[in-house]
C-alpha cells in the first residue's frame, strides 16, 4: 500500500484465529503480519517443528488511516488495540525488528513485564545500572523505584523497559 498516511495497527483476534485472520486480510488485499515462532511440540508418537503466532490474539495490519475501520468487518477481528483512546500505531522499525529477530531465532518467548508495587527490580541501563530497588508506584509505561544504598533512600522514575525482576 502506498498512501500518504499508512500505518501499522494491531488488531485483537478471536482466540487461535491469528493465522486465519492474516490469510483473510491477505485475500482482501490488506497487508497483514502475523509473526510466527518456530517451536518444537511433543506428541506421544513424535516431535515436530510447528509455527505458532508469537503474539497470541494479535495481528499487525498495514493500512491507510482513512480505511482502518473497514478491517473490523473481517471475520475473526474483534477490535483494535488502543493506546491513549486511539488505535495503537506501531512504528515500521518495530515491525522490521520483529521480522529480523524471528528470522534469526526460533523458540522465542514473549514476556509481558508486569511490575507491581513492592516488586524487587534491577536497573538495566544508565548511571544507576545494576542497582536494585523496590517498585513504589506504576504509571503507564514508567515505574517509580525506591533505591536504598549507602544509608540513603532515592526514588527515581524509570521506563519499564529499563527494569527487570531482581
Amino acid at each position: 500500500m502506498t498512501g500518504k498516511n499508512v500505518y501499522w495497527y494491531v488488531v485483537y483476534t478471536r482466540p487461535r484465529w491469528e493465522k486465519k485472520v492474516a490469510r483473510l486480510l491477505d485475500e482482501k488485499g490488506v497487508e497483514a503480519y502475523c509473526p510466527l515462532n518456530k517451536v518444537y511440540r511433543q506428541w506421544s508418537d513424535r516431535r515436530k517443528l510447528v509455527q505458532e503466532p508469537l503474539f497470541k490474539g494479535y495481528v499487525f495490519v498495514h493500512l491507510e488511516d482513512e480505511h482502518k475501520w473497514d478491517v473490523k468487518k473481517i471475520d475473526g477481528i474483534l477490535n483494535f488495540v488502543y493506546w491513549n483512546g486511539k488505535p495503537a500505531v506501531v512504528r515500521d522499525e518495530e515491525i522490521e525488528t520483529i521480522k529480523k529477530f524471528l528470522s534469526e531465532f526460533s523458540d522465542v518467548e514473549v514476556e509481558d513485564l508486569k511490575l507491581a508495587v513492592q516488586t524487587p527490580v534491577r536497573i538495566k541501563r544508565g548511571i544507576l545500572m545494576n542497582y536494585q530497588g523496590i517498585v513504589v508506584e506504576v504509571m503507564g509505561n514508567k515505574a517509580k523505584v525506591k533505591i536504598e544504598s549507602m544509608g540513603v533512600q532515592l526514588s527515581a522514575i524509570f521506563e519499564k523497559k529499563n527494569l527487570e525482576p531482581a
